[in-house]
């Protein structure tokens, strides 16, 4: 008895969804970790007195430079994609890399909290300083302490854990 077409047509689709899964968890652990980023940058810049289109727009501002702070509304919105475009990437580097290192997946809330740290350095050491970004890198003792403890756990912990849940589910062969 051959397969009808039908059958065969469901075969693909269910092959195609256990392919998808996977990376399905990475990029929810992205947007998890991209929601919570922007509610604290908004929630703490916002009690030093730092506007929240100012805080959307100086993520902008690594794209267009100083001139993101005249567009008002819009460039606060592209700052706002630009973050979870961003975030969905970190996510993917660290889903990609847990795919080859088990440590990874064995342990995604240490690993992931140590990505987090390792990821505010990259982007306030090496990302900012080649973006347009119209700042520069200086220790301040309240926002980098807080900054490496949001990484850590906000980012880094949800990014883990969803990487986890994406690899190890039945679906993945």
């Amino acid at each position: 008895m051959t397969p009808s077409r039908d059958s065969m047509g469901d075969d693909v689709a269910n092959a195609s969804q256990r392919r998808s899964r996977p990376i399905t968890y990475a990029l929810l652990g992205g947007l998890i970790a991209a929601a919570l980023d922007i509610v604290y940058a908004i929630v703490f810049f916002g009690f030093r007195g730092v506007s929240t289109v100012s805080v959307l727009q100086s993520i902008a501002s690594g794209l267009l430079g100083p001139r993101a702070y005249q567009g008002g509304v819009p460039t606060a919105l592209l700052g706002l994609l630009l973050h979870f475009i961003l975030m969905l990437l970190i996510a993917i580097i660290f889903f990609l890399a847990a795919r080859r290192i088990r440590f990874l997946v064995a342990q995604p809330v240490t690993a992931g909290a140590a990505y987090g740290i390792v990821i505010y350095w990259v982007m306030n050491l090496i990302v900012l300083p080649l973006s347009a970004f119209p700042g520069t890198f200086e220790f301040d003792p309240i926002v980098v302490p807080a900054g490496l403890l949001v990484h850590a756990l906000l980012i880094g912990v949800p990014i883990g854990l969803a990487s986890r849940a994406g690899l190890s589910s039945p679906s993945r062969s």
